[in-house]
């Protein structure tokens, strides 16, 4: 029923045992009654499991209230990288309002097409000087805060923010860090670092680990008697495929055990200590010994006439095993396993047989085409004595 009190009319039923009274906030009765209407017929589809969709957020709201909070929680703690490529990500999205405005079910390839062609030709202030800028952000940074959406729209999905998630595409034309480093550039490099830096590059050319899986390794994780030179234990990485066991060359563990024995022996602890927030080396503490590294390379090559050394990034040292290992003929779900890839499209890169290696496939199916034949022969003989 409806009932008036002043101006505005006002509805009460039994629901359920339950009363429901409400405001209209009308002066009109007509309207008064089909709102209670709606209100009964809003209730009776809640009781046989009928829900209104409840309006999708925007973007920027999402990420701020619900998806940003996720992201530091889950691994600024575990895999700081992880969390400034998220933070980094979010605000380039929600810097460009088209998009930062756009509710989550709205957001399509249209709307994405035009952050790119923003994020593009936008001129970016550089330093001090106001006047001075520069161009646009390149294709693999685009990529990478597109790849964040892909992150965000699933995880809405999964919080039933959304129904469903577009599929969007990347930009063509992206570059990858795919610098294999030759040994000579290997011996040449490690022979002008300095010793924090030579034993570090040493490990992660041995044992294809990302560079912060190197960083945050402890002593507890080693382990001497495994194998034939010890092991190491990867608790922490990227993703939960990051866990994994490597057994250790004899360079890594000769390098290993003189740090070792120079901290001590302890059982527990950082492998690299240093005086940062986290306690121990990061991508900072390394870029100037990184950078003099090259130019002792490259004075000594050109006081030779020699050729100089091609800048690369201690990532470069991952790929490079990676590689190494793709070219021995390691399989891509083991060369998986070692790199800690969540994906098997990933490790796949890596691994080119070559014509040996298919020859040998080949090869080794060969015990089954006697029984083939054998059989076809049977067969033929059986239709002829008919």
């Amino acid at each position: 029923m409806i009932y008036k009190r002043g101006k505005v009319y006002w509805y009460k039923f039994q629901w359920n045992g339950k009363l429901v009274r409400e405001s209209t906030k009308q002066g009109n009765d007509k309207v008064a009654r089909q709102m209670e209407a709606a209100h009964r017929t809003s209730l009776a589809k809640g009781e046989v499991g009928i829900r209104e969709r409840k309006p999708a957020p925007t973007l920027k709201d999402f990420c701020e209230r619900r998806f940003e909070p996720w992201a530091k929680a889950t691994f600024e703690h575990t895999c700081l990288n992880n969390w400034l490529w998220f933070r980094a990500g979010i605000r380039q999205l929600t810097r460009y309002d088209p998009l930062a405005d756009a509710k989550l079910d709205e957001i399509t390839n249209e709307k994405l097409a035009g952050f790119a062609a923003h994020e593009q030709t936008r001129l970016q202030k550089r330093g001090r000087d106001e006047k001075e800028e520069k161009r646009g952000l390149a294709v693999s940074s685009i990529n990478s805060a597109i790849r964040v959406l892909r992150r965000v729209l699933r995880l809405a999905v999964e919080w039933g923010a959304i129904q469903s998630t577009p599929k969007l595409a990347l930009l063509p034309g992206e570059r990858y860090r795919e610098r294999v480093i030759t040994p000579d550039e290997e011996m040449r490099y490690l022979t002008a670092a300095s010793p924090l830096l030579g034993d570090v590059s040493t490990v992660l050319a041995d044992s294809g680990m990302r560079p912060d899986e190197c960083y945050r390794f402890r002593w507890e994780n080693v382990t001497w008697v495994n194998g034939r030179n010890g092991s190491l234990l990867i608790t922490h990485g990227k993703t939960a495929a990051a866990r994994r066991v490597l057994p250790m060359t004899p360079r890594v563990r000769a390098v290993l055990e003189a740090r070792w024995k120079g901290a001590g022996e302890p059982l527990e602890g950082w492998l690299w200590p240093a005086p940062t927030a986290s306690g121990h080396i990061d991508h900072s503490s390394l870029k100037k010994q990184h950078a003099k590294a090259f130019r002792i390379v490259n004075a000594e090559a050109k006081k030779n006439n020699a050729s100089p050394l091609t800048p690369f990034v201690l990532y470069s040292f991952r790929h490079t095993f990676l590689t190494r290992l793709g070219r021995s003929g390691c399989d891509a779900w083991t060369l998986a396993r070692i790199a800690g890839h969540s994906s098997i499209a990933i490790s796949s890169r890596y691994v080119h047989p070559s014509e040996d290696t298919v020859l040998a496939a080949f090869s080794r199916l060969g015990g089954h085409n006697p029984g083939h034949n054998e059989l076809q022969a049977a067969v033929q003989d059986n239709a002829g004595a008919r």
